[in-house]
């Protein structure tokens, strides 16, 4: 996995310095706090943040794995899917195929969720597309289901670029 000491990593409050803070008033929920609603909503509905590609690729891989000898068919509503690959392919350690997810409100926003109810038992990685392939393969990752062990070999190069 990609070493998280070998990066550095913005603020999560970046962009919201100097902001009034949110008030102490309690939501219906008796939990969380009430926030208020704002003119516009982010940019971040329809593009995904930086570094995350918003080109050709997609913002975000889904790599959904199988077993070769799984017959069931498996149907992605509206997304782009590459092909079924029936064995292992590149740093993919079992049968998939691969989802592209191009718009943060929308496909991730809907193929997330529908992709949690429906995967029943196969694995899921799901990863974003940067210039950093052995890190959003890795540290920036998430799995679904059981996590597979993701070959890296392929990606040396860029680890050695660092």
């Amino acid at each position: 996995m990609a070493d998280p000491n070998l990066y550095t990593y913005a603020s999560p409050l970046k962009g919201y310095e100097g902001l009034e803070p949110l008030p102490d008033e309690r939501a219906e929920d008796g939990k969380s706090y009430v926030n208020p609603p704002i003119e516009k909503k982010s940019e971040a509905y329809n593009s995904f943040v930086a570094p995350i590609t918003n080109g050709i690729r997609g913002g975000f891989d889904v790599h959904v794995y199988f077993l070769q000898s799984d017959k069931e068919e498996y149907e992605v509503p509206e997304l782009r899917i590459y092909r079924v690959w029936d064995r292992p392919i590149g740093p993919h350690p079992l049968a998939m195929f691969e989802v592209n997810i191009f718009t943060p409100a929308e496909q991730f926003g809907a193929f997330i969720p529908w992709l949690v109810i429906n995967r029943g038992p196969l694995s899921a990685l799901i990863h974003p597309n940067t210039d950093d392939e052995l890190r959003d393969h890795t540290q920036r990752a998430t799995w679904m289901g059981q996590p597979l062990p993701v070959s890296t070999k392929m990606f040396k190069k860029t680890a050695e670029t660092l």
